[in-house]
């Protein structure tokens, strides 16, 4: 059994040696360099585009514009982004022109001579005001600058509000959040001996790329290549194209190899962020605390290109109860458009911004019925057969929100909080105040809301009397999260051979069919089902004498349903994953510092493949949501980026960690996953905030609602609270 062993990674020794290729250290001899012109203004119109400077300038080869694209549009959501734009700019990451040359050096020197005459025109960047009558038109294709509605009807909120003792009503804003994953976007791509265009550059869905890079080219996807080396990290941040088509669009024009390496701040204005969200929340409940009703209002920012806003929202407005039985509930989620830079995919994907309100009402009605945040917790979550805002039951066997909230609270130590709990302190000469605080939450695992959620996997088995070697092709992306390691171990444990047996050929649409994005913590369930299928079907050709058995399958998740238009009923998910944490922070009162002391994360996972890599994404996690909810503080101004590298955004170093974060892992099988399997990797980020923030209230008795909480947003609190009093 290799299920439940901490196995080392399969690419461990290839990246702690520096042997592991990444996009940027791709090298093809006679290779070009790109370089982009991007707009950096949120709004303009172009006059006047002069490349004849740039075209004449040494050692370049073309300069590309929008003239140039065979069918000028992409996107994953909606096609409605000009891959390169002549036009209307509307964000300060819009390309305009692409200047290709001998060298990296020439390039950035040509594009710098590009003339561009803009109008500039006033941007809209709050999402409230771009949905009032009237306002400028952000795109033609959202009326009223609303990309999406999704509303939610259950029960009867106004009557359920009549019949609570105790109300709660607030009002959150959650900020953006840049991905700053180790290396900035990167790629080669040329012509191959088959005469496809191929690109090599990092993302989550080889698949995806290929279709939107064929659709931009005008090409059928036979004639697209797209390939994934070693990805430094992703965090959804890849989902959507950033030099996948330009790169393409050149090495299929000029026929010679193209290659680009971004610099950290052309990522930072350059792809998405994580949503900005204005959440309104009202949430009622009996004096002995069990809750009746909730009424939620979500405003989300998402720049002015689809890119998963609409699925995000989606996400959200599901989230927006928290994981809760609530009798009456009223959503109502709006993703508008603007001229601020364009946001989408970021671990979590709405669910993080969503439950950071629910939860944070949650400690607030605890604390106005004078019962403890645990128990109120206890009353009122989702267990089996419970109806979530859409109507219907939880999927998936055990619904252990209660076996996790208990479980995270008696290992963290909650009932003997007081003792810690409101502690005042000198640290180094300063006054400091010490509190605890609780969060828990839910988060489907795959795409699901009517999507067909799938995944192929191809495996062979060679050998004689016995299984010599096993070629497992699939079509993951390895993003940092070892999801070859996990494919690989569940293959190994499907055959019942040793793992060192198993040989992955991965993320390259010339060898595999696709298996969706590494995004939606679906991966270990879903591909690892498709793997699963294909050893099972191989091992059975080898049982009937097949040398080499090869055999393919296709997963099929049970299927789902959208939101109803009107009520937003549906079967939402074909499965769910659950979390809970508790936090331990001390707050410098002089200076408004926040620190993390210590973490207990609780995470149904249905079954530990790998412990020690499950692990590895908690404390990630916990890092990344502590910077999100702490210290990144992702400034704009008038649709201007004014923090566009990492000495101005600053993100968690090492010396920032929790002293202790204690990982939790829980077992209860989901009932379609592969031995039981839950995804995992999102569930950890998401509930921190609002256990953070529960904290800090603890220690100071301010409560936050909204952050970051740098320095000065805590003492300017604080000393307002003071000065209230």
């Amino acid at each position: 059994m290799t299920l439940g062993q901490s196995l080392t990674r399969l690419d461990a020794r290839a990246k702690v040696t520096g042997d592991a290729l990444f996009p940027g250290d791709v090298n093809i001899p006679g290779q070009l360099w790109m370089k982009v012109l991007f707009a950096r203004r949120p709004h303009a119109r172009i006059k006047r585009l002069d490349i004849s400077k740039a075209q004449a300038a040494p050692g370049v080869v073309y300069v590309f514009t929008a003239r140039d694209v065979p069918v000028n549009e992409f996107g994953l959501g909606a096609k409605d982004a000009p891959v390169l734009n002549n036009d209307e700019i509307r964000w300060v990451g819009e390309k305009v022109a692409l200047v290709v040359a001998e060298t990296e050096k020439q390039a950035e020197h040509a594009r710098d001579l590009i003339e561009v005459e803009y109008e500039d025109l006033p941007p809209i960047t709050d999402p409230r005001e771009a949905m009032k009558p009237g306002a400028y038109q952000v795109h033609p294709h959202y009326p009223g600058n609303i990309i999406k509605h999704i509303p939610i009807r259950k029960g009867d909120v106004e009557q359920g509000f009549a019949q609570c003792d105790v109300i709660v009503e607030s009002e959150y804003h959650t900020p953006y959040q840049e991905h700053a994953y180790l290396q900035p976007e990167a790629g080669v791509a040329y012509i191959d001996e088959q005469g496809r265009v191929t690109v090599i550059v990092g993302g989550q869905w080889t698949h995806e790329d290929q279709s939107q890079i064929a659709h931009a080219l005008a090409l059928p996807l036979d004639q697209v290549r797209v390939i994934y080396p070693n990805v430094g990290g992703a965090f959804g941040g890849r989902e959507d194209m950033s030099v996948q088509i330009i790169l393409a669009l050149a090495a299929y024009k000029l026929r010679r190899p193209v290659k680009i390496i971004w610099s950290r701040e052309e990522s930072i204005i350059g792809h998405h962020k994580r949503h900005p969200m204005w959440i309104k929340h009202k949430l009622g409940a009996t004096r002995d605390g069990k809750l009746v009703a909730a009424q939620i209002q979500i405003i989300s920012d998402a720049g002015p290109y689809v890119y998963t806003s609409a699925k995000v929202l989606g996400n959200a407005a599901f989230g927006a109860a928290g994981p809760y039985e609530i009798p009456n509930v009223r959503v109502d989620a709006y993703t508008v458009a603007t001229h601020n830079i364009v946001t989408g995919a970021f671990r979590g994907f709405g669910a993080p911004q969503a439950h950071f309100a629910a939860e944070t009402q949650i400690n607030k009605l605890a604390e106005k019925l004078g019962m403890d945040p645990v128990e109120l917790r206890l009353k009122n979550v989702l267990r089996e057969g419970s109806l979530l805002s859409t109507q219907t039951p939880l999927p998936g066997g055990t619904v252990s929100l209660p076996q996790v909230v208990s479980e995270c609270a008696e290992k963290f130590g909650w009932s003997k909080r007081s003792a810690v709990s409101g502690q005042q302190s000198a640290v180094s000469g300063r006054r400091s105040a010490v509190g605890v605080g609780f969060a828990c939450a839910l988060k489907n695992i795959g795409f699901s809301f009517g999507y067909q959620e799938n995944a192929w996997a191809k495996v062979e088995l060679h050998g004689g009397a016995e299984i010599e070697q096993v070629i497992v092709y699939h079509a993951a992306a390895e993003v940092g999260q070892g999801a070859h390691t996990v494919l690989a171990q569940i293959a190994a444990n499907a055959l019942n051979v040793p793992i060192e047996k198993i040989e992955m050929r991965v993320a390259d649409t010339a060898m595999t069919e696709s298996s969706g994005s590494v995004s939606a913590s679906r991966m270990t369930y879903i591909g690892g089902n498709a793997v699963k299928g294909a050893c099972e079907l191989a091992l059975k050709k080898w049982h009937d004498e097949e040398r080499p058995a090869i055999a393919e399958y296709k997963y099929l998740a049970p299927k789902t349903t959208n939101f109803d238009p009107e009520t937003g009923k549906s079967k939402p998910n074909i499965a769910y994953g659950y979390v809970a944490q508790a936090v331990e922070v001390e707050v410098d009162t002089e200076t408004g510092f926040v620190r993390v002391v210590r973490v207990t994360c609780a995470d149904d996972v249905g079954k530990a493949v790998n412990p020690r890599m499950i692990e590895g994404q908690i404390e990630g996690a916990v890092v990344q949501a502590q910077g999100w909810t702490i210290q990144e503080n992702f400034i704009t101004k008038d649709g201007y980026v004014l923090t566009p590298n990492l000495s101005t955004y600053l993100i968690p170093g090492v010396l920032d960690v929790p002293e202790r974060v204690d990982s939790v892992i829980l077992e209860y099988p989901d009932s379609d996953g592969p031995w039981g399997v839950r995804g995992m990797a999102e569930m950890p980020f998401i509930p921190l905030a609002a256990a953070i923030i529960a904290a800090v209230h603890d220690a100071t008795g301010v409560w936050f609602d909204e952050f970051p909480l740098t320095p000065w947003r805590v003492l300017e609190k604080i000393k307002r609270a003071k000065d209230a009093k």
